[in-house]
């Protein structure tokens, strides 16, 4: 099968198409043929070799591990699914290939009205929303701010805390002021006098912080929370420095709850943004917009 893999650390250059052995799946497992591919900014940083001590890898070895397309092939002991369904959840065999293998656990079905790049979009940045709010134990009536809000994971965050009856602020670039305000927030644009900007529209002060694109704004979340309590980063390495909480905790993978979120998504009550796609022989060109920090929704890659 065809693949995207990477033989040494480095730059998105050591990213090359190869031909590689199908995989097999084992007992609990399904063969996926994958249709579409999500690119998370950790896809990168293991990639670089940042995230060694984390997730040790094995070269060569083929990146991602968000997948959306059809089970091919069942293992051992799976009753869950049949040859022919359509599924979206995670991977760790790898991703950017035309097959991947999955535990069927963290599947689910995906709902007819649901595209693959929007199912592809689900996986990871629910499941880190759900994780960080709830790590941040965000209540209704609560104001919370979030950095990036914008992102993949920034429009699950948005949405899941304006359900939890929260009041959110969310910044983004200028050309996403609109977008993050359809999402249910009040929308600020980052950079200079953020904690001005910010105190006057909460003049009572933010109960919380996530933030999800690490571009500097620890120092500014800090002077807003009077300290470094209930603030959470998913994206800044100086976060123990600083002595704020580095979300990298294990992804929960709750199939049941992916099943919610797709069916939330195909109903048109849960917005799933992509960016933008790559064929999966431009893999390389993905990552480097993930490394630049792209600025709306998901990037997602197309596996024909």
């Amino acid at each position: 099968m065809k693949a995207i893999v990477f033989d040494t650390f480095g730059g998105t250059e050591v990213l090359h198409e190869a031909e590689i052995e199908t995989p097999r799946p084992g007992p609990g497992q399904v063969r996926v043929r994958l249709r579409a591919v999500g690119v998370n900014p950790v896809d990168g940083k293991i990639r670089s070799g940042a995230m060694e001590s984390i997730f040790p890898t094995t070269l060569p070895a083929v990146p991602g591990g968000e997948i959306a397309g059809v089970v091919d092939a069942l293992g051992e002991g799976v009753d869950s699914f049949a040859v022919g369904d359509e599924v979206l959840g995670w991977s760790d065999t790898g991703a950017y290939a035309q097959y991947a293998l999955a535990d069927a656990s963290v599947l689910a079905l995906k709902p007819a009205g649901l595209g693959w790049t929007h199912a592809a979009a689900l996986p990871v940045a629910g499941d880190g929303a759900d994780r960080a709010l709830d790590l941040l134990d965000v209540k209704a009536g609560e104001t919370l701010l979030i950095h990036g809000a914008s992102g993949a994971l920034g429009t699950m965050a948005v949405q899941f805390a304006v359900a939890r009856g929260a009041r959110v602020i969310g910044t983004a670039g200028p050309a996403n002021q609109e977008y993050v305000a359809s999402l249910g927030a009040t929308a600020l644009v980052y950079g200079d006098h953020l904690v001005e900007r910010v105190r006057a529209v909460a003049p009572d002060g933010v109960d919380a912080v996530l933030d999800v694109a690490g571009k500097g704004a620890l120092e500014d979340s800090i002077t807003l929370r009077g300290g470094t309590d209930r603030i959470i980063t998913t994206a800044d390495f100086r976060a123990r420095e600083l002595g704020v909480v580095f979300s990298d905790g294990p992804q929960r993978r709750s199939a049941a709850r992916l099943a919610e979120l797709a069916q939330l998504a195909a109903d048109g009550d849960l917005a799933t943004t992509v960016g933008a796609t790559h064929p999966l022989a431009d893999a390389a060109r993905a990552q480097q917009a993930s490394d630049a920090g792209h600025s709306r929704g998901k990037l997602v890659i197309t596996v024909d």
